[in-house]
């Protein structure tokens, strides 16, 4: 992909355009996924008062440059560009806490789950540990051992 294909994002935009491509990734964005993006950007250091207000905006944009042809590699390019290299597993467990909201993971999801591991360059025991808690904040009293 070439350099004037990627879009020129923040750090905050970057994570923001990651959780809504991977919450779109199965063909819609539920509203448990929007309502965890909003905790996210309420609750992570990363993110200030004026990127809530901006999300609207933000995921709009987004959803515009993945309806481009190669939108879904364009906007990992640009996420890419954007994100400092010890910013990649904080984007990763957003995106991750994100896809696990809605307690179903498609096929589509984790796809999109191991683009953004390669194009951020997770490390696999980073990747690993994220998902596992995720998996543990997610469980309930009534959830059976497996």
């Amino acid at each position: 992909m070439s350099a004037e294909s990627v879009v020129p994002l923040t750090p905050q935009e970057a994570v923001i355009y990651l959780m809504v491509m991977t919450s779109a990734s199965d063909g819609s964005i539920t509203d448990t996924e929007l309502r965890t993006i909003g905790r996210v950007v309420r609750s992570f250091p990363l993110f200030s008062d004026a990127d809530e207000q901006g999300l609207v905006e933000t995921a709009e944009n987004c959803g515009q440059l993945m309806a481009m042809d190669d939108g879904l590699h364009r906007v990992l390019e640009s996420c890419a560009a954007a994100l400092p290299a010890h910013l990649s597993e904080t984007a990763y467990a957003a995106v991750v806490d994100v896809v696990t909201a809605d307690e179903r993971l498609e096929i589509t999801e984790i796809r999109v789950l191991e683009l953004i591991r390669d194009a951020l360059k997770v490390p696999d025991a980073g990747a690993d540990a994220i998902e596992h808690a995720a998996r543990a904040r997610h469980l309930t009293v009534d959830e059976v051992a497996s």
